[in-house]
């Protein structure tokens, strides 16, 4: 498994892809790409030295089976897979590809129920959506022990501050202006 912490880039667009590409982040995250384009993006990714994650859900003309996460790894070569399909996360572990379970925190029934399936399924990461609700983070580590990234409607360097000091050991944005912010404390 490899060790995630601190700010990862989440990757919307090929113009965001050519920026991290440049950058000295060791991770990417790709997020709503094509089927088409992954090859060639982490071709070029690990060119620079890159780990690609992948979030299996947004892939369009991908089917999320055990074909299509099989191509995700043996063939374009992923370093790790994001879903919130426990399918997806038990292939990622058996094939020992860093497995991150996305879990949507819409209620407390919601979120008992994914803290069930997650103390099953034992995924490498939690990442908690929206990353930005106080306690929550510490909440899901205590019941799992398993490390919590914090992701979604983080938009400033105060929501980023906010997610580590409350526990998270990293972060995930799309927002390209906060993919450097180094200042936070990280576990």
């Amino acid at each position: 498994m490899m060790e995630l912490k601190g700010v990862l880039p989440a990757v919307r667009s090929m113009k965001d892809f050519d920026k991290i590409l440049e950058s000295s982040q060791e991770h990417i995250i790709l997020l709503e790409t094509r089927l088409s384009q992954i090859d060639s993006m982490v071709k070029y990714a690990k060119q620079r030295n890159k780990k690609v994650l992948v979030h299996v859900d947004l892939i369009q003309g991908l089917k999320a089976d055990e074909y299509g996460i099989e191509y995700l790894i043996r063939v374009a070569k992923v370093d790790g897979l994001i879903s919130t399909r426990n399918n997806v996360i038990s292939y990622a572990k058996k094939k020992n590809v860093t497995s991150i379970q996305r879990l949507f925190a819409l209620d407390s029934h919601a979120l008992e129920h994914n803290i069930k399936i997650i103390n099953t399924m034992r995924p490498d990461y939690i990442e908690i959506l929206p990353g930005v609700v106080p306690g929550l983070i510490q909440e899901v580590y205590e019941k799992t022990g398993i490390p919590v990234i914090a992701g979604g409607l983080i938009r400033n360097k105060e929501d980023v501050q906010s997610a580590f000091e409350n526990g998270a050991q990293a972060i995930t944005t799309s927002q390209v202006e906060l993919w450097d912010f180094t200042t936070a404390k990280t576990k």
